[in-house]
């Protein structure tokens, strides 16, 4: 009976020190998480979130000087998406909170301001709706793959597509006809047509990486069944 009771004793001392290990891990799991969420890189993608509703709050006044406002807000937070990343990776600080808010804070910015821009009435609602139906399409093979163990490559068309919807929305924002000079002449310039003529090729190669991506999620299923 002595025996039997020292046994469930110790039992008992095993399963507490178990708990306690599983305690330090998650404790030491939420310092590390909250250590990169506030590292440089990551705490200026927040930074960038931020500033979205500024530029929603800005646009919404419709007036030119007001439009200017929301580009430099805009535009400062499309140059902040260079130096996160740039720094993330000379500090030696990529880390899977990063790889989240990046892509995060790049989809906020699009969807805020195309949608706002829709309510005003300055671009076509199916601008958007394509976009957003994009993001989510692809976003949902993502997980479908990260689940499947699948790695897939990121193809041109979605860089192309990046490029062009930042320059596009600087347009758009901007979106008032203003004197400028090209190659020592003077002319005048349609913000809104030439940002609503980017923006659409942007449309046009995000549906071409989502293509892409969609035709290597098949191509890596087929090389798992070969090698299974």
């Amino acid at each position: 009976m002595k025996k039997k009771a020292q046994k469930k004793r110790i039992g008992f001392k095993l399963r507490r020190a178990k708990g306690q290990s599983g305690g330090e891990k998650k404790q030491r799991l939420s310092a590390t998480l909250k250590k990169d969420l506030f590292n440089i890189p990551n705490s200026i993608t927040m930074l960038r979130i931020v500033f979205i509703p500024f530029v929603v709050v800005l646009l919404a006044q419709g007036t030119p000087g007001y439009c200017l406002i929301a580009v430099v807000c805009f535009g400062i937070a499309a140059i902040s998406d260079f130096f996160d990343g740039y720094l993330a990776r000379r500090l030696n600080l990529v880390s899977v909170t990063g790889k989240f808010l990046d892509p995060l804070a790049d989809k906020l910015m699009v969807m805020a301001a195309t949608i706002q821009l829709a309510s005003m009435g300055w671009l076509e609602s199916w601008i958007p709706i394509v976009i957003l139906t994009r993001e989510l399409a692809v976003q949902g093979l993502r997980q479908i793959a990260v689940g499947e163990g699948l790695v897939i490559a990121a193809g041109t068309g979605g860089k192309i597509k990046t490029a062009l919807q930042l320059i596009g929305l600087i347009g758009l924002l901007v979106h008032y006809t203003y004197p400028v000079r090209v190659f020592g002449l003077d002319t005048t310039m349609n913000f809104h047509k030439v940002g609503w003529i980017l923006l659409v090729l942007s449309v046009f190669f995000s549906l071409l990486s989502a293509w892409q991506y969609f035709r290597g999620f098949l191509k890596a299923l087929d090389s798992q069944k070969s090698e299974g």
